[in-house]
């Protein structure tokens, strides 16, 4: 085997993990793709998409077009594609099963992941200030009115979706946050899984669409934000967390309470975080000692 099938190789799994966490509530890709050495590569691809490209296109100009396509490193973005798409699929039949089968201890999970989450984004709030404080409450205000709206306040639309996905995506630039929780908060969490499962091809491709259009509109925003006003972010997205969990303890109590199953099924879930919080940090010391 070559170096670049290797390489190759190596990206689709890595693809296959993140597709792996990417569809279950509470765990970021993100984080997946920084535990397996492939972050920064990913942002750095994802940074060269320009929607100026589009423009060379209307222009004649193939060969500028070209070249603003090879720096988006196309082959890597395409084989960790596939490799998340692989997981998606593979993953939705599992996950509709469970959540079938067993809703109050796959929601007893979701909510355990999420609560962890809150907290690990919540250690990264360098500032305890009075704003930091007003920054968690107005999130978890948002998040707590989210959970308020009734069952179907959002509906199936291709339009719905598409915001979902612009939404959605857009997660995988921000520390901690899971993309798949945001469509569940959103009400397309179960359809899209479905979509995914039976390979509806509409849904799917207005979806990424969305995301796509997210990711050319406001990554560079986040970015921003992120590196500018980093304690305010943190601190705003902490408390939108941690407010919207009130969907997940709804649907908890809907299929039946916290039974033991649901609990322990809670305390899986931190300490699932727990552990890829361990390989995280293990993977950050090991670059630094690197690169001393």
């Amino acid at each position: 085997m070559t170096s670049n099938t290797r390489d190759i190789v190596g990206i689709f799994l890595r693809g296959l993990l993140m597709g792996g966490s990417d569809i279950i509530p509470g765990v970021s890709g993100g984080t997946m793709a920084f535990i397996t050495g492939i972050y920064g590569r990913l942002i750095n691809a994802i940074a060269a998409v320009r929607p100026q490209s589009l423009l060379h296109i209307l222009r004649g100009d193939i060969g500028s077009f070209k070249k603003d396509v090879l720096a988006t490193d196309p082959l890597f973005l395409i084989t960790l594609l596939a490799g998340i798409g692989t997981a998606a699929l593979l993953m939705s039949r599992m996950i509709l099963h469970i959540l079938t089968g067993y809703p109050a201890e796959a929601f007893g999970l979701f909510l355990g992941l999420i609560v962890a989450s809150s907290v690990l984004i919540a250690v990264q709030v360098k500032s305890r200030n009075t704003l930091a404080v007003l920054f968690v409450g107005g999130g978890f205000l948002i998040g707590y009115l989210i959970g308020d709206l009734p069952t179907g306040s959002f509906d199936h639309s291709l339009l719905m979706i598409f915001i979902t996905g612009m939404v959605a995506l857009c997660a995988m630039i921000l520390p901690g946050i899971s993309g798949a929780y945001l469509t569940l908060v959103l009400g397309q969490y179960e359809y899209l899984l479905q979509a995914i499962r039976d390979v509806s091809l509409p849904e799917i491709i207005t979806f990424i669409a969305g995301g796509v259009v997210g990711i050319l509109l406001f990554s560079r925003v986040l970015r921003y934000l992120l590196d500018r006003y980093t304690a305010a972010v943190l601190a705003f997205l902490t408390g939108l967390m941690l407010g919207s969990t009130r969907i997940l303890i709804e649907r908890i109590e809907e299929a039946g309470g916290f039974s033991p199953g649901a609990a322990a099924a809670c305390v899986a879930g931190v300490l699932l975080i727990g552990m890829i919080e361990y390989l995280r940090k293990g993977k950050r010391e090991h670059i630094l000692k690197k690169r001393d």
